[in-house]
């Protein structure tokens, strides 16, 4: 096939790997994806984030999120996990700890509730990695606001 041929097609991700958890849900991004056939797998989907200067782990924090883990007697990284397997994303979690690697591979025998779905779904949403890394003067990106389409 000429080379020339190949500006007559599009081609689209299969697999888009991006930050998602229940604080940072990526509605938008999910609604596209699953209109065009692109599979998703998150990173993150714990919250922890090496990158800012606030340090904390919001998704950990949560209270909707304590709440249901405590209702549920699961963990919050298992609801977090959980929460993810229901929305058909793949996802990578970290974990040296053997106990929790069990914990996070103990999410396929119980489901979230509706009430338990709105619960999550109502969370404030922010990102916990705002690239921040990516800023500089001397390139594309002079701030946040210039890297990010407004969902921040």
């Amino acid at each position: 096939m000429a080379a020339h041929t190949l500006t007559k097609y599009v081609l689209l991700a299969t697999v888009s790997k991006v930050e998602m958890n229940p604080v940072w849900q990526q509605k938008k991004l999910r609604k596209f994806c699953q209109e065009n056939g692109i599979l998703i797998t998150a990173y993150s989907p714990l919250g922890g984030n090496k990158e800012g200067t606030w340090r904390t782990n919001r998704v950990m924090d949560s209270d909707v999120l304590k709440q249901i883990a405590n209702s549920k007697g699961k963990t919050i990284a298992q609801i977090c996990l959980r929460w993810l397997y229901e929305q058909g994303v793949s996802f990578v979690v970290k974990s040296f700890n053997k106990e929790r690697m069990k914990q996070n591979i103990d999410i396929l025998d119980w489901s979230l509730s509706s009430e338990e779905l709105e619960m999550i779904d109502q969370i404030p949403q922010q990102k916990g990695n705002p690239a921040i890394s990516f800023i500089s003067n001397q390139g594309p990106f002079k701030s946040v606001e210039d890297l990010w389409d407004g969902e921040i």
